[in-house]
C-alpha cells in the first residue's frame, strides 16, 4: 500500500522527490535544528538511473544483434568479457585497477592485446549510454555483463550502482594483469591462473567458478588468435563447459578447414568443432581445480550459486559505493 508515494530503487526506498528532502532540510534549518549530520546526503541534480529500463535496453540489444547475425551467435559472450576485463585488473595489494573509472575507453587499456575485440561491445552499448546518460560507463559495462548472463539463462547476479567514470586512462594499471590462455607449459599456466586471481583476492573455488564464464561466447582468430566455441550452445549459460571438460576427449588442434592449423596451441573435441584453451585444460590437471570442475559438472545449481557470488564480487573490486543515508535505513 501507498507505493505511489515512494520510488523503489536498488533495494532501497527513496523519497519520491529530492525536492521534498530539500524542503524538509530547509525547514529544519530555518527552525534552528541541527542539519549537519554526516550521514545526510542529498541527491545530485542528475536524474536517478532507471536500472530496469537500462537492463531492458541491454537485453533488447542482445536480441536484435542475434537476429541480425542469424547464425546462432550473439553479443552475449562479448558483453560478459567486457564486464570481466573491465574489472579483472584489480590488485588487492594497492587497490589499483578494477572497473571503477571505465578506463578501458581510453589508451592504454583500449589497446591491450587482452582487450582485443571489446571495442565491438563498447560501441554497441553507446546508443544505450546516449539514451540513459545518467548511468556511468563503469556501471553500464558491468551491468551489460550481468544482463548477458541472466538473459542467457544464467543465475541472477547481485548488482548495485555507484561506479564512477574517469576522463582519461592516466591512472590505468600496468598491462599484464588479465589472464593469459597459455604460459608455455601446463605447470606455469596453472601457476599463472592462481597468480592472477590471488592478486584480486579470489580463492581456488572462486577461480574455477569465474572461469565457468566460458559457458558463453567463443574465441575469434582476429582478436585472440584462437578459434571456436567452448560448447554447442554458446548463447546459453549452463554448466556444459565443465561437463565437456571432464567427459570429452581433448586433443591438440592440428588442422582447420582442411588446412594445417597455424594458430596458437589449443585443443579440440572429437568433432573438431569445439575448443578448449590451454588454461581450460589446466583446470583438470590440477587436483584442487579439478575437484571444483567435477563438482560443477555434476551440479549446475551449485555452479550457478558460486558463480553469481564470485561474479558480483569481481564487479565490485576497488569500488567504494555511496554511503546509505539515514532515510534509506530501516
Amino acid at each position: 500500500m501507498f507505493q505511489s508515494a515512494r520510488l523503489s530503487f536498488n533495494k532501497f526506498a527513496f523519497p519520491a522527490s529530492a525536492a521534498t528532502l530539500l524542503s524538509i532540510t530547509s525547514s529544519l534549518a530555518a527552525s534552528g535544528k541541527n542539519t549537519s549530520r554526516a550521514d545526510i546526503t542529498l541527491a545530485e541534480s542528475s536524474p536517478t538511473v532507471k536500472i530496469e529500463k537500462v537492463k531492458a535496453a541491454i537485453a533488447n540489444l542482445i536480441e536484435e544483434d542475434a537476429d541480425k547475425r542469424g547464425d546462432g551467435t550473439a553479443l552475449t559472450g562479448t558483453l560478459v568479457r567486457l564486464a570481466w576485463h573491465s574489472s579483472g585488473t584489480y590488485s588487492k595489494e594497492d587497490g589499483s585497477g578494477g572497473c571503477n573509472g571505465a578506463k578501458m575507453r581510453f589508451s592504454p587499456e583500449a589497446n591491450w592485446g587482452a582487450n582485443a575485440g571489446l571495442k565491438v561491445a563498447r560501441d554497441a552499448l553507446e546508443p544505450i549510454k546516449d539514451k540513459f546518460p545518467e548511468i556511468s560507463y563503469a556501471d553500464l559495462y558491468t551491468l551489460a555483463g550481468v544482463v548477458a548472463i541472466e538473459e542467457s539463462g544464467g543465475p541472477t547476479i547481485p548488482f548495485r550502482l555507484g561506479r564512477k567514470d574517469e576522463d582519461s586512462g592516466e591512472s590505468s594499471p600496468p598491462d599484464g594483469r588479465l589472464p593469459n590462455a597459455d604460459m608455455g607449459n601446463r605447470k606455469d599456466t596453472i601457476q599463472h591462473i592462481r597468480d592472477i586471481f590471488y592478486r584480486m583476492g579470489f580463492n581456488d573455488q572462486e577461480m574455477v567458478a569465474l572461469i565457468g564464464a566460458h559457458a558463453v561466447g567463443r574465441c575469434h582468430t582476429e582478436a585472440s588468435g584462437y578459434w571456436g566455441p567452448w560448447n554447442f550452445s554458446e548463447t546459453t549459460f549452463s554448466n556444459e563447459y565443465f561437463r565437456l571438460l571432464v567427459e570429452e576427449r581433448w586433443s591438440p588442434k592440428l588442422t582447420h578447414n582442411g588446412q594445417p592449423w597455424d594458430g596458437p596451441d589449443q585443443y579440440e573435441d572429437s568433432t573438431g568443432k569445439l575448443m578448449m584453451l590451454p588454461s581450460d585444460i589446466a583446470l583438470i590437471h590440477d587436483p584442487v581445480f579439478r575437484k571444483y570442475v567435477e563438482a560443477y559438472a555434476k551440479d549446475e545449481d551449485l555452479f550457478f550459486k558460486d558463480f553469481a557470488k564470485a561474479f558480483a564480487k569481481l564487479l565490485e573490486l576497488g569500488v567504494t559505493f555511496p554511503k546509505r543515508s539515514w532515510f534509506q535505513k530501516n
